[in-house]
Formats: C-alpha cells, sequence, structure tokens
C-alpha cells in the first residue's frame, strides 16, 4: 500500500495546516476528509436539506463530486465551483458535525477517501482516519489541546477574516462538536494504543510538522 499517514483530532488543534504541511515535506497529496464533510454539509443547507434526514444526504453524498486542487492555498471544489471559504463559516462547520454523524454519508466519503488514498498514497486528516478509513497504516497521530486553546484559535481565524463571533460563542460550539463528534455511533472521535498522541496547545505548527515527519521517517528506515 502507498504510504498513508493518518493526522485525527478535534477542530482547533491544527489538523489541516499541519497535514498540509507535512504533506509537503514527505511529498504526499494533502486529503481534507474534514472538507468532504463540510462540502456535504453546505450542499445540504443550500438544498434545504434537513441535515439529520438521513435518506437525503446519503442521495445527496451520492450525486455530490469533490474534488481537491493543488495551489497555495488548496481548493476544494463541489460540482465544480470553488467553496474553500463557504465550508470554512461557524454554521457549516455544525453542519458538518451533524453530516458527518450519518453513518449512510460517512460509508460514501469513507470510501472515496480509500479511493484517493490508495491511488498515490497521502496524509489524511479528520476525525476516524486511523480508526476507520486507514486502520491498517502503522503511521497514526492524534492532536489535541484544551476546549479554551482551540477556541482561542478558531476565534482568531474567524477574526482574520473580518468574520465577528464572540469567543464565548465559538467555545460553546466547539465544545458541542466535540460532544457530538465522540458519541455518534458510528465512527466517534476516539484514538488507541496504536496512535502517536500530540498535544499540541503548547506548540506552534512547525515543532508539530517536525514531531510527525521524525516520527514517519523514523518507522520506515
Amino acid at each position: 500500500m502507498p504510504l498513508i499517514v493518518a493526522i485525527d483530532g478535534p477542530s482547533g488543534v491544527g489538523k489541516t495546516t499541519a497535514s498540509k504541511l507535512v504533506a509537503r515535506e514527505l511529498n504526499l497529496p494533502h486529503i481534507d476528509t474534514g472538507a468532504m464533510y463540510r462540502a456535504i454539509g453546505l450542499a445540504a443547507t443550500r438544498a434545504g436539506v434537513a441535515v439529520r434526514d438521513a435518506q437525503a444526504l446519503e442521495e445527496l453524498a451520492l450525486r455530490s463530486d469533490i474534488e481537491f486542487i493543488p495551489g497555495d492555498p488548496p481548493r476544494v471544489l463541489l460540482d465544480g465551483e470553488d467553496v474553500t471559504r463557504e465550508i470554512r463559516t461557524p454554521d457549516i462547520s455544525m453542519a458538518a458535525s451533524h453530516v458527518s454523524a450519518v453513518p449512510a454519508v460517512r460509508r460514501i466519503l469513507v470510501r472515496k477517501q480509500q479511493e484517493l488514498g490508495r491511488r498515490n498514497g497521502g496524509v489524511l486528516e479528520g476525525r476516524d482516519i486511523g480508526t476507520k478509513v486507514f486502520p491498517e497504516t502503522p503511521y497514526k497521530f492524534f492532536l489535541d489541546a484544551s476546549p479554551e486553546v482551540r477556541a482561542h484559535r478558531r476565534h482568531a481565524e474567524l477574526s482574520a477574516k473580518g468574520e465577528t463571533v464572540a469567543f464565548e460563542t465559538v467555545l460553546a460550539d466547539s465544545v458541542q462538536r466535540d460532544k457530538q463528534d465522540s458519541t455518534r455511533a458510528d465512527s466517534p472521535l476516539m484514538h488507541d494504543e496504536t496512535y502517536t498522541v500530540i498535544d499540541t496547545s503548547s506548540l506552534t505548527i512547525p515543532e508539530v510538522v517536525d514531531a510527525i515527519v521524525k516520527s514517519v521517517r523514523e518507522r520506515e528506515s
């Protein structure tokens, strides 16, 4: 099997930024699985599909075409439309959490993720990469940080985009999403002894990237 690096963890731990840089260092494709659920959440919102309507969401996931376009920054296309910015709003983040709890949607997107990874290898980040998507890979990392630290990071990210959201709202949304993701019946957010756990609370992104890349290269040698 091509080299697969799984990076899991809750929102706000730096998974997306770190995984992009890890992919660059290891010369592997970056596959943002969270963006796939966000894209379906956006599609559902636009189509007026309730985020708990499992059958309608399954049909939506089946007919939706999601593509990743390399670049700086990389782009996410939904049915040919660039939705890179649209899928990063708080509302779509919460919609993605609801959508990802639908077993049929997860099965469809996991299959698409496996196809992408088995084609050329890759660095995949999400919430169940090492437990569900590629449990066989030995390169599994779980990034974590306190809810307050993660909320501060998310709040700063939104502020940099010109969005005005109270910190307390961001923190409450983060805690709520953690609860939803860790208690869902299908592929809950979790890790086991096969993972290397990295607490990013006091680490810079370069330090996180360095730790992951060093670990992968040591195991490969």
